[in-house]
């Protein structure tokens, strides 16, 4: 980690990096534990994880913790997932409010239990004015729904004869504010986005690593930002 600290240009660090937190239940059954057991051991990474993307000056983290697809899992797991997050923001709010970690939820309330609905809005609320970094939650989140909640709002506020465009569309995203994705990085080796910022990653760097969400350390982060800056970025151009 220290190397790659050394090498890596504080002045070119990626402003918004999202992340699917994927391997959760693999690495639960390797160690023959339930796959709730693989959630906990993930939500625990996330700690070190901001406090390294606050060390090298990212603006905003982006956690896929959610989709609007997992609700196909089993009905314990799911129960379980929600468990793990309330107590996820039960026990560490006090902490990201002293390192002044703004919290953020993209996604849909609907369809979340009434205790996780009021946690997440607390917290989103008790961090509302801190401005070291952002870090975004995207719970019951799918992309493609995403897009279309955001035309209807747009269609629902439109003037007379206005036109869709892309800053007005931006305008009703749940990513609000937040900047376009630069670096997305996806843990256990899948090679694909599932859904996940259609719209924030179109000029995102991708990496994919074969590491295990619970088993990501901060030396993993350090080597993929120095990745990222060793790529050309040209947005379309030369």
């Amino acid at each position: 980690m220290k190397e790659y600290a050394r090498l890596i240009d504080r002045d070119r660090v990626p402003r918004h990096v999202a992340i699917i937190m994927d391997g959760n239940g693999r690495w639960a059954k390797k160690r023959s534990l339930p796959r709730v057991e693989g959630h906990r051991r993930g939500a625990q990474v996330i700690e070190s994880l901001m406090d390294t993307a606050i060390g090298l000056g990212i603006g905003v983290v982006s956690l896929y913790a959610f989709s609007t697809e997992n609700w196909s899992r089993p009905k314990d797991e799911i129960a379980g997932i929600w468990r793990l997050l309330e107590m996820f923001f039960e026990a560490n709010i006090e902490k990201i409010k002293k390192k002044g970690v703004r919290l953020r939820h993209s996604g849909s309330m609907r369809h979340l239990p009434a205790s996780t609905r009021r946690i997440i809005e607390d917290s989103v609320g008790q961090t509302r004015n801190n401005r070291i970094i952002t870090l975004n939650f995207c719970l019951n989140y799918g992309g493609r729904q995403e897009l279309l909640d955001a035309v209807n709002g747009w269609a629902a506020s439109r003037k007379h004869e206005e036109k869709l465009s892309e800053r007005a569309l931006e305008r009703h995203l749940y990513t609000a504010g937040l900047p376009d994705v630069d670096l997305l990085i996806r843990t256990s080796g899948e090679h694909r986005i599932s859904n996940f910022l259609l719209w924030q990653v179109a000029y995102a760097e991708m990496i994919f690593t074969r590491v295990l969400w619970p088993d990501f350390k901060p030396r993993h982060l350090y080597r993929m930002i120095y990745e990222y800056q060793q790529r050309d970025r040209r947005f379309g151009g030369l």
